[in-house]
């Protein structure tokens, strides 16, 4: 079994949450049933790939919906940029370092940490998912039973694929089968889980089966070489992007058939960023800026409203549980870090609406693994009014997994192959130093400038009372929040265990001489003698 048909069985999710029913909603309503919950998740998705946002190259009419009749987000981020803490942070309200172990990807997660799904599903809501949920890892309570940590599985549908790599999983028509199980009577709360998106593609099929070319894409990020290859890769990506929206479409086409879609939340996003170099798994602005759109006929005042606050996947939980009419301390769920996002549907302002909305902070721990002891490469940062501040805890090491043993924090791809076949031309070394080379302690960018992050302004002189005022409210934050790495027990992040006997130990089974399975990458990534 490959790393992908893995993600795509161990599906599991988590959630629960709630407040009163938001006030502005009528009497009568108040007395009628609670709101559905239709949360949609793409499996690595960058912000801006889709047509309301002005891209020309990626076809979003379902997601543009949610959005033109709801409410656009342009700031929303995931503290980290990898499924397993991602999701963590989506299903309890709390940071990946509030989490213990998942903080980390593919890890054991703790039993003590309640998710919005299971909270719901103890409160009377019907709750599903199809595909994927929270993943990879293992989740068990303290019994050892396995937990459905998005709700229960709806995956007996299946369709033809339109391309290798696409999953055969009809996820609209198993929405459909969630549906006619859940009682007339009783809200219901569903986690559709693509797995679109991520990798691998069928290459080419951008353009040979999605019609696309090459010369839609108005630019390529300045951390990868402008060629066709890469322009290839990203038209595959698109072409994915846009089966997760074809199964989003007919999901809400479907609730409005049904009657149910005017008292229905739906939320509409991505795990994390496109499965580039310098992307997914990384603390750049294309790592954890994610597109955002939510639709809630019922609930949301003044629909067709852009919204530039600061939003963090910490804050879905929160807004479930809050419309969905309880108060958090009904869920039995450890206190939340996150703020519902009730507050800005029932204003109708655009622009910045909550003024304190003004920051998220992002960060990461162990993602794959790679390097000496299977340690991480632990980074916080901090993104306020379009600049974004990194602090790299162990510049020593290297950040995407060391290069002997294929850099395996970064997905297997054509983009890929192209950085690393230009890390011995000296006119185009720079790709390959801005995706995998050894960085700095300290990073700061100008995300109006430099969203590609490729130039680093840490070191200038006039902006040094900018980044240690960063550095002094990231750490501020971080103390309050308890964070284990900045109260000096970062080790704790190192020392918990992968959740994937196959992979554990990688670095020293692989140097050895061990033959381990590393599917998630080609053979030509791996580099004997690693380049400095």
């Amino acid at each position: 079994m490959n790393r992908r048909d893995f993600l795509k069985i161990l599906g599991v999710c988590s959630g629960a949450s709630a407040l009163a029913l938001p006030e502005w909603l009528s009497s009568a309503e108040q007395a009628g049933k609670k709101p559905n919950i239709l949360f949609a998740l793409a499996d690595d998705w960058s912000f801006g790939h889709a047509s309301v946002y002005g891209c020309k190259w990626v076809k979003t009419p379902a997601f543009d919906r949610v959005a033109t009749e709801g409410i656009l987000f342009t700031h929303a981020y995931t503290p980290t940029a990898k499924c397993a803490p991602s999701r963590a942070s989506i299903l309890t309200g709390r940071n990946p370092w509030q989490l213990k172990a998942a903080a980390n990807h593919w890890c054991y997660f703790p039993s003590e940490f309640k998710t919005y799904a299971e909270a719901l599903s103890s409160l009377g809501y019907f709750v599903g998912r199809t595909l994927k949920g929270w993943a990879p890892g293992v989740a068990k309570d303290a019994d050892g039973t396995l937990r459905e940590m998005a709700g229960q599985p709806f995956n007996k549908r299946s369709a033809t694929s339109s391309a290798t790599g696409i999953s055969k999983n009809d996820y609209a028509g198993n929405f459909e089968d969630f549906l006619n199980a859940a009682s007339k009577d009783q809200p219901w709360c569903f986690w559709y889980g693509c797995v679109e998106p991520h990798r691998g593609y069928e290459y080419g099929s951008g353009a040979a089966k999605g019609g696309k070319k090459i010369t839609d894409i108005e630019r390529v990020p300045g951390c990868w070489p402008d060629n066709e290859t890469v322009r290839n890769d990203l038209l595959d990506y698109a072409f994915e992007v846009e089966h997760f929206d074809r199964h989003l479409g007919r999901m809400i086409e479907l609730l409005e058939k049904k009657g149910l879609l005017d008292n229905t939340l739906v939320v509409v996003t991505g795990d994390n960023g496109m499965p580039f170099p310098h992307d997914k798994g990384n603390t750049y602005q294309d790592s954890n800026h994610l597109p955002l759109a939510v639709m809630w006929k019922k609930g949301v005042k003044n629909p067709g409203r852009t919204v530039d606050d600061y939003v963090s996947f910490i804050d879905y939980a929160p807004t479930f549980v809050e419309a969905a009419g309880f108060k958090w301390e009904q869920t039995g769920m450890a206190p939340a870090q996150g703020r519902s996002l009730v507050e800005i549907f029932k204003s109708e302002k655009s622009g910045r609406v909550i003024p304190e909305r003004d920051h998220v902070i992002v960060g990461r721990e162990r993602n794959d693994v790679g390097r000496p002891n299977d340690w991480g490469y632990p980074v916080r940062g901090l993104v306020k009014d379009a600049m974004l501040y990194l602090h790299n805890f162990e510049p020593s090491r290297w950040p995407c997994v060391n290069p002997e043993t294929g850099y395996l924090d970064t997905d297997a791809s054509p983009t890929k192959t192209e950085v690393l076949n230009a890390r011995e031309d000296p006119q185009r070394k720079h790709y390959w130093e801005a995706c995998f080379g050894m960085r700095p302690q300290e990073e700061l960018y100008d995300l109006k400038k430099d969203p590609d992050c490729v130039n680093n302004l840490a070191g200038i002189a006039d902006l040094r009372e900018l980044k240690q005022k960063m550095k002094q409210q990231l750490f501020d934050e971080l103390n309050k929040q308890e964070d284990p790495r900045v109260l000096g027990n970062g080790h704790f992040f190192d020392e918990y265990p992968h959740a994937n006997e196959k992979k554990r130990g990688f670095y020293e089974r692989y140097t050895k001489g061990e033959q381990i399975d590393a599917d998630w990458v080609n053979k030509s990534d791996f580099q004997k003698v690693p380049l400095k």
